[in-house]
C-alpha cells in the first residue's frame, strides 16, 4: 500500500491515544532538543499526514536516523502510523 494510502485510512480518534510520547517534544512551541544534539523539534500540529508516514517508516527502515525516533517507530505498525498522521493532520 502506499503511504498517501495509509495517511488516507488513519483514524485521528485512536491516533490521539497514540501520540503521548510524540506531544513530549512534538507539541511544546519552539521546542529545541539536546540530544544527540541540539537542534529545533518541529511541531507536527497540521503537518500532511502522507509526510509524516513517510517520515516514521524512513525512521523504522533506519533510512532516517535519529536515536530516539528510530526507537520510537520501530515498534508502529503501519496502522498506528497512519492513525498517528491523522491525528496530527486535523491538528491547525
Amino acid at each position: 500500500m502506499s503511504t498517501a494510502s495509509y495517511a488516507a485510512q488513519g483514524n485521528p480518534k485512536a491516533g490521539k491515544k497514540k501520540v503521548a510520547i510524540c506531544l513530549g517534544c512534538h507539541g511544546i512551541e519552539d521546542y529545541k532538543t539536546g540530544f544527540p544534539s541540539v537542534y529545533h523539534v518541529p511541531r507536527l500540529g497540521g503537518q500532511h499526514p502522507e509526510y509524516i508516514v513517510k517520515a516514521l517508516q524512513a525512521y523504522k527502515k533506519g533510512e532516517r536516523t535519529h536515536p530516539s525516533m528510530t526507537g520510537i517507530a520501530q515498534p508502529l505498525s503501519d496502522q498506528d502510523m497512519a492513525d498517528i498522521a491523522a491525528y496530527f493532520g486535523a491538528q491547525k
